[in-house]
């Protein structure tokens, strides 16, 4: 496998593989969904609220908000040392309060140490009016998405083949024709090589190829160059992401050895 180029922009990836298959891209897509563990709040105790909202609404708003999560840190509270009791180790605490007229943010979520600050600070969880409060206390714990969304990281990984144009030299002149038709942008025709100027437009000209019933151009996919993006909801960084996911596979793939040779 030949990783052609990667480019990181904070929570947002792209990576560029060739001489892989569709089957390991696919494998580590689904490793991100539902092995790759991050904080959410998962216990909420609500101390006074008088806002429109119920309990279990505001719980479940709160469970949703990324928090800072720091895999080298922190461990699973059911294999932690307290026991469960919920340490440092396994257990990062919040508190909030606020009374009178505004918005909720979850900025307004207190931790009990500030390197777990909230990062994304304006995502609304209630709105109150002059003579309203709310006071409460939750507990963040690490979890993986197979178990609930909430513990789910990385948003919409997704992988396409690229594509190969080809046109056929019998029928240049349609090709021709039929590039000269296209809205501008999409692709350029250089002598008997057809090049796709913008990839994100190739559903475009895929759709004008069945419309026009084109048979000069043809559209395939390579299985063995693929493209591969994914953004994180900012509870940590797309390379942290993609890090711990491969070691997550990776020891997938160890066990799985293991297992056959006990067989």
């Amino acid at each position: 496998m030949i990783v052609k180029s990667m480019e990181f922009k904070g929570n947002k990836a792209e990576i560029r593989l060739e001489d892989t298959d569709v089957y390991f891209v696919n494998s580590l897509r689904r490793v991100m969904l539902a092995e790759l563990p991050k904080l959410a709040i998962d216990d909420v105790i609500i101390y006074d609220n008088t806002s429109p909202l119920f309990d279990e609404i505001i719980a479940h708003r709160l469970a949703l908000i990324p928090i800072p999560t720091d895999l080298s840190i922190m461990t699973y509270r059911a294999s932690c040392k307290c026991e469960g009791k919920g340490c440092p180790s396994c257990t990062v605490r919040y508190t909030l309060s606020k009374e009178g007229a505004g918005v909720v943010y979850s900025g307004d979520l207190q931790p009990e140490h500030p390197s777990f600050a909230i990062k994304e600070t304006r995502i609304p969880i209630v709105e109150l009016s002059k003579d309203q409060r709310v006071i409460l206390e939750v507990e963040a714990v690490l979890g993986r998405g197979r178990d609930h969304a909430k513990w789910q990281p990385v948003i919409a990984p997704r992988y396409s083949l690229e594509p190969v144009i080809q046109v056929d030299k019998k029928r240049l002149d349609a090709a021709k024709t039929f590039v000269q038709d296209l809205p501008a942008g999409i692709v350029e025709l250089k002598g008997s090589t057809l090049e796709l100027k913008n990839r994100s437009r190739l559903p475009e000209l895929e759709q004008h190829l069945e419309k026009e019933k084109e048979e000069s151009i043809t559209v395939k996919r390579d299985p063995t160059k693929i493209t591969f993006v994914f953004e994180t909801d900012g509870s940590m960084e797309a390379k942290e992401a993609l890090k711990e996911s491969v070691a997550i596979l990776t020891r997938k793939y160890e066990e799985f050895a293991s297992r056959l040779k006990d067989l």
